[in-house]
């Protein structure tokens, strides 16, 4: 560890090697900053807990003995950019398993109106809480704050809940969670074409899910967007190196017939600088009742929310779509991954049920 402190952007020029080890605690995940951090087998692992609280929770005193787990601890919220899904999975995850909560949402009324850093912030609420899930516009902004943390000798784990344009990794998790699920009793993950639509370049879910999927052998990737809108060669080149088949096509049409999971996004027009998105017919990647006609049968659709008009609502019952499962199973991933971090997974395993 160096002697000096780093700023934000000598941290983040440093290689992803250097920086992952800040991340770790006793040779296991402790920050969760990146879906580079979560081996095959780590997601395995975690899809396991994530069934067995599902099951444990089905009856009362499953959910007393899963409370019970984390009741000493204590998680803030810090979402100071705006969210729905994420922040309420991760709340429920966190009462799940017994911990309280504190959050603030609004910075306009916390003390950073008075000229508070967001970094002595985050240090006050290391002196709460036991947990920080911070969602932040800046890139890179969560994981400097656990460097920070770790140089400052500060034990209290990060998870990052969304980071500006570069990741959101257990949004990947979740994803992943639903396609072992789905695809449990068809021979698995691997050996699948995994289509994704829409605004690919600034879609932080599609790049943190497509470096997952990459864990897994023989995938094939289509990926369907405005030429605007494409992946990033940086991406491109990840995939190639291990061994994804890429394609990149600006036809929906021509991707539909060819994918197991199809994985459906909004354009990502918060983050236009001049309009750009008003320049691109979004039309054309649009999913509706008449072209889903020509997806398989078994297809698997995927959406992060929120929608717009890229998926049409009557698809909803469609069963095929499993958008709606993606948002239960985001409160179980994360569950099971808080459980993880502060080593309690394991007692799963000793509940004996009524």
């Amino acid at each position: 560890m160096p002697a000096e402190i780093m700023t934000r952007e000598q941290y983040l020029r440093q290689s992803l090697d250097d920086r992952l080890p800040y991340y770790e605690k006793d040779g296991r995940i402790y920050d969760v900053m990146l879906s580079q951090q979560f081996s095959r087998e780590f997601m395995e692992n975690l899809f396991d807990v994530a069934d067995r609280l599902k099951q444990i929770s089905r009856e009362p005193e499953g959910m007393d003995y899963i409370s019970s787990l984390l009741r000493h601890k204590r998680a803030m919220l810090y979402f100071t950019q705006p969210s729905t899904r994420t922040f309420l999975s991760f709340l429920s995850a966190c009462q799940i398993v017994g911990m309280r909560t504190g959050e603030v949402r609004d910075p306009t009324l916390s003390s950073e109106m008075k000229g508070e850093s967001q970094e002595d912030a985050l240090r006050t609420f290391s002196s709460y809480f036991d947990l920080i899930i911070m969602r932040d516009a800046k890139p890179g902004f969560c994981e400097y704050m656990a460097y920070l943390f770790k140089f400052s000798g500060r034990d209290v784990p990060i998870f990052n809940g969304g980071s500006g344009k570069d990741q959101h990794p257990t949004q990947a998790l979740l994803d992943m969670y639903t396609l072992h699920r789905s695809f449990q009793d068809r021979g698995g993950i691997s050996g699948k074409v995994y289509g994704f639509v829409g605004d690919l370049l600034r879609g932080r879910a599609v790049r943190s899910v497509a470096y997952l999927l990459s864990r897994y052998s023989d995938i094939q990737m289509i990926f369907a967007a405005p030429s605007e809108f494409q992946i990033s060669p940086e991406l491109e080149s990840y995939l190639l190196d291990k061994g994804v088949t890429v394609h990149k096509t600006d036809s929906l049409e021509e991707a539909l017939p060819q994918v197991d999971s199809l994985y459906m996004t909004r354009v990502q027009d918060e983050y236009d600088v001049s309009g750009e998105s008003s320049r691109v017919d979004y039309t054309r990647y649009h999913l509706t009742r008449e072209n889903v006609s020509r997806m398989k049968p078994d297809a698997v659709i995927l959406h992060p929310l929120p929608r717009r008009y890229e998926l049409d609502p009557a698809l909803d019952t469609d069963p095929r779509a499993m958008y709606w499962r993606q948002l239960r199973n985001g409160m179980y991933i994360r569950a099971a991954l808080i459980l993880y971090v502060f080593g309690k997974e394991h007692l799963l395993d000793e509940y004996r049920g009524s």
